[in-house]
Parts: structure tokens; C-alpha cells; sequence
């Protein structure tokens, strides 16, 4: 599970697939909200906001 910012997207989608060899499902984070958990705010490879969820 990963989650990144635009720019990252095609990377994350990448190591996804690499780890799992199955395509991902991607969650626009600003379209959904969840009750049990808060996604990071910042992207996990660099300091944008993490918009995406890939997992």
C-alpha cells in the first residue's frame, strides 16, 4: 500500500506491480474518506501532499 502524490503515481503503480504481480486498485484520497483510518498527509517519497492510495 502505498501513498504518493501525482508525480508518483506511475512509480508506485510500478512497485506494485513488481511485489504483487497483479495491477492495483488507486483511491483518489480527496473523493473518499475513511472512518477507521487517516491516510499519511505528505507523499511517501517526497514532501507533497499524498493524494492517491495504490494498494
Amino acid at each position: 500500500m502505498y501513498v504518493v502524490c501525482k508525480e508518483h503515481l506511475e512509480l508506485a503503480i510500478d512497485m506494485f506491480v513488481d511485489e504483487y504481480e497483479e495491477a492495483p486498485d488507486i483511491v483518489d484520497l480527496e473523493q473518499v474518506t475513511f472512518s477507521d483510518w487517516t491516510p499519511p498527509s505528505t507523499c511517501e517519497r517526497c514532501k507533497e501532499a499524498g493524494r492517491f492510495l495504490v494498494v
